[in-house]
């Protein structure tokens, strides 16, 4: 029923689908009230009140749905006194509260439910995480464009279980990366905007198991990247909008082998001559140098002749 018009007058007509396991009401003009129905669903595993509009007026009801593991309630107007009526639900697997006007102090309420998997505090004004300290099953964490600082990621170094986390946009420097060092199980690691100062990068090495790692609008230069080319798990490189690089950081990461997405774009000293240094690649499936001196027709000659798995390259 996802971005439909259903509102709280027909949430009751669903009373009679006992057995109902997921509900999704993404967009819908409801409101808390219509839990005075959903919390009769004993089935329900999945609820999405994503985009609703929701305040904290009837959010009581929360902790009567006992069952579930997955709760979306991203880009609602609710605050730290709507969590407080999670803290039951001990089955939850995954909480999403993106944009919401949620802080630190919310988080307390969460810190005991230690099923978590996957947490989303993107755009939220969450800053200090010493109540996520405790969540070892955590495997996804979303910290984007919070208030997030250096002494915050002291908070996550427990969270060894950790696969896949998000520090774009925050107002990181190299201060911070040491206290990650523990979480060596990292797949996916995203450190956009982050502040290096010429030794930050080292402390990637450690990450032997990254398949995915995304540093973009970083003022990184081509030293940096020796930092990054033993890295040769990684499937996934994306360096775009940081203009220090040159044909010597193609030549750096020739060796990742198990490359198939490269985005370089807006790296302005890019040119030509460096493709030569991308034959390895043979895995390499996208590839994006817009915005650098690479011209069209030699990233076609490459793909016709070295590369043929390319099914996306820019420019064309």
């Amino acid at each position: 029923m996802s971005c439909t018009k259903v509102t709280d007058f027909g949430i009751p007509y669903l009373r009679g689908l006992h057995e109902l396991s997921y509900l999704d009401l993404l967009g819908c003009p409801v409101t808390f009230a219509s839990l005075e129905t959903i919390s009769g669903f004993t089935s329900l595993l999945q609820l999405n009140l994503n985009r609703c509009g929701l305040s904290d007026v009837g959010c009581q009801k929360l902790s009567d749905l006992i069952q579930l593991k997955d709760l979306n309630l991203g880009y609602n107007r609710i605050t730290d006194a709507c969590l407080i009526n999670l803290k039951g639900l001990i089955n939850l697997e995954s909480l999403n509260l993106e944009y919401c006007r949620i802080s630190s102090e919310g988080l307390l309420s969460i810190e005991g439910l230690t099923s978590l998997r996957t947490l989303e505090l993107s755009e939220t004004a969450v800053e200090a995480l010493s109540h996520l300290s405790g969540l070892h099953n955590l495997e996804n964490l979303n910290l984007s464009c919070t208030l997030v600082n250096d002494n915050s990621l002291a908070a996550l170094s427990t969270l060894t279980s950790l696969k896949s986390l998000n520090l774009g946009d925050l107002l990181l420097t190299d201060v911070g990366l040491p206290f990650l060092s523990s979480l060596i199980g990292l797949t996916h690691l995203d450190l956009s905007d982050y502040l290096f100062d010429g030794f930050g990068l080292d402390n990637l090495k450690c990450f032997t198991n990254l398949q995915s790692l995304e540093i973009c609008d970083g003022f990184l230069d081509d030293h940096y990247v020796d930092s990054i080319k033993g890295l040769t798990s990684l499937n996934l490189l994306n360096l775009s909008f940081n203009i220090g690089f040159t044909d010597r950081t193609l030549e750096s990461i020739s060796g990742l082998t198990a490359l198939c997405l490269l985005n370089l774009t807006y790296n302005t000293d890019i040119t030509d001559a460096g493709l030569r240094h991308l034959t390895p690649l043979k895995n390499l499936r996208s590839l994006y140098l817009d915005f650098t001196q690479v011209t069209a027709g030699e990233l076609r000659r490459l793909h016709r002749d070295v590369l043929p798995n390319l099914v996306i390259f820019q420019p064309r």
